[in-house]
């Protein structure tokens, strides 16, 4: 199982891959700018291969890039939207730069038109986003959601029809959060409801077309649509629901991601602590 952290940024791009050697990740995840601003200037040459070279002396892979807060490639407003097409330009040119191999998005909002055009401004924004650009082996990853609001991309079927719609112009795959899944209204937390989920994933997006999963339990409960992380094996998923996950056959040789708190030293390192001992724990018995 690969395992890993987001990590920061702070005081050059190369530190993200600095810190996740420290921590013990085998893979991590990053911003590459400021995720709450809309301005973000262009790495600078020496930087991104100074993160280049900290990646594969560590032999950190995969690299996966999580796109700005602020950018909704679906939204109604055509203002908006045009600026977030932009934003995700510069993602994609900041995520190749810096050779990484995934760049994360959450597809968008639906507020003030159907959740069916959202996801057609959605695929269209892609398209014209990545139009005439060379990913050099970057592929997009679409995120199912909580369904907060009018949060596009809760369901497997939402996510899988924006990877059709946009896979003929950029390569795209999908990016599963467990958090998001429990939230949404997959029963994720119990051993049948896993299996059922698992089923319904591949039939819709593909287990396949899943590069990344994003390891979060939930501070929230079962079909809350509240996007709230929590510790592993400390939220309303729970630590055996996590040892089903990571051992289950389809999922366990996907990349694993933790988005979860941290709200003393060391957090961090205990959730990939957590997360490998759970892959090797025997399961539960009774008599």
């Amino acid at each position: 199982m690969k395992v890993g952290v987001h990590t920061s940024i702070a005081g050059g791009v190369e530190n993200a891959a600095h810190h996740a050697k420290k921590i013990g990740c085998d893979t991590f995840q990053m911003f590459s700018a400021n995720p709450r601003g809309w301005r973000a200037t262009a790495l600078e040459p020496e930087a991104c291969l100074k993160f280049r070279v900290a990646r594969e002396k560590y032999q950190l892979a995969p690299v996966v890039i999580h796109d700005n807060y602020l950018i909704n490639l679906a939204s109604a407003d055509s203002f908006i939207r045009e600026k977030s097409i932009a934003a995700f330009r510069g993602e994609l040119a900041r995520a190749t730069a810096l050779g990484a191999d995934y760049l994360v998005t959450h597809p968008g909002s639906s507020k003030g038109t159907t959740t069916e055009r959202a996801i057609a401004n959605c695929v269209e924004s892609l398209k014209k986003a990545a139009d005439g650009f060379h990913l050099d082996g970057l592929t997009v990853l679409i995120e199912n959601t909580a369904g907060q609001g009018s949060a596009i991309g809760r369901t497997f079927e939402e996510v899988a029809g924006m990877m059709r719609g946009a896979c003929r112009a950029l390569p795209v795959g999908a990016c599963i959060d467990t958090a998001h899944c429990f939230a949404a209204g997959y029963s994720i937390h119990t051993p049948d409801g896993l299996d059922k989920t698992v089923l319904q994933l591949d039939a819709t997006v593909g287990v396949a077309k899943v590069r990344v999963i994003h390891a979060n339990d939930s501070k929230t409960v079962f079909d809350s649509h509240a996007d709230r992380h929590e510790h592993i094996g400390k939220g309303y998923i729970g630590a055996e629901a996590f040892r089903r996950i990571v051992q289950h056959p389809k999922l366990r040789a996907i990349p694993f991601i933790c988005e979860t708190p941290v709200d003393r030293p060391g957090d961090d390192k205990r959730n990939i602590r957590m997360m490998r001992k759970l892959a090797n724990e025997k399961p539960e018995t009774t008599n």
